[in-house]
């Protein structure tokens, strides 16, 4: 058996731990299991649904934890037993939603297992997106806020697929509108998410941490865009791969290879063995 340094690692998904390919290089997978089997606790972290994410990492051959929607749900990959639940009442999902109406946007709800959208089901950039993440978004052909106010959802988070160029713009404008009452954050370059204060990736590291009796100061998180911020920032040493947004690499601890140069088998080696 080797000696750990750091116990727990967590990892972003997109952009971090798959490659351009959509997939986990063998030797990032290779390093990951060794890693576990060695003791070492590794999680994936990702703004994706459990609906979505669960299927995925185990068609990867992935073990250990899996953190989604942002941080607000964690389950078990092996037998998708959920550990943690969280998410927003459906007056603040209202409220989100009506200030994104108000901007102009076309808007993605996410409650459980189920998105609710009001883009048309032919629209080619939410057939795409439907494709990556896997998922079927059940269309609402009217006012999306009063569709809320009626079901009355529990919602983990809340989306705007929004050109490249106007991500940065809508992304200050929703965190003016909604006054630091919601966890306002970007992931891809095509999405901006609102999501629960206090109930992001930051506090998925350390649900998991406590847990596990892991000190803070011995966890990795490791990360690619600003919806990985919280989590670099808690952790005990906060990675951003070699192809993250400047924002992410400026609060890092260590900038390590990108994710198809298969950056977390660096970071393995790196921290997670004595």
């Amino acid at each position: 058996m080797k000696n750990l340094n750091y116990k727990l690692i967590v990892s972003d998904f997109d952009g971090t731990l798959i490659d351009g390919n959509q997939q986990v290089p063998s030797k990032v997978k290779a390093a990951i299991d060794e890693y576990i089997a060695n003791g070492g606790v590794f999680a994936v972290c990702t703004g994706r649904i459990l609906y979505c994410i669960l299927p995925r990492v185990r068609e990867l051959g992935l073990k250990g934890f899996v953190v989604a929607s942002q941080g607000t749900v964690i389950a078990d990959i092996e037998s998708g037993k959920i550990i943690k639940n969280g998410g927003m009442d459906y007056s603040g999902v209202a409220e989100i939603c009506r200030n994104i109406k108000e901007l102009g946007h076309p808007v993605n709800v996410y409650c459980d297992d189920d998105l609710y959208t009001d883009i048309p089901k032919d629209n080619k950039f939410l057939q795409m997106y439907e494709r990556v993440v896997g998922i079927d978004a059940k269309y609402i052909g009217g006012d999306i806020v009063g569709f809320v106010l009626k079901n009355k959802p529990f919602c983990q988070k809340v989306a705007i697929l929004v050109a490249p160029e106007k991500q940065a713009e809508l992304y200050e404008e929703l965190k003016k509108r909604l006054q630091g009452k919601y966890d306002v954050t970007c992931s891809a370059t095509v999405l901006v998410e609102v999501s629960p204060l206090n109930d992001n990736k930051g506090t998925g590291l350390k649900f998991l941490a406590e847990k596990f009796g892991i000190p803070i100061e011995k966890t990795v998180a490791v990360g690619d865009n600003l919806n990985d911020l919280s989590m670099i920032k808690a952790a005990g040493m906060g990675v951003a791969v070699g192809n993250a947004v400047d924002a992410l690499k400026e609060a890092a601890d260590f900038v390590s290879e990108t994710n198809n140069e298969g950056a977390i088998a660096q970071i393995i080696e790196k921290f997670g063995f004595a």
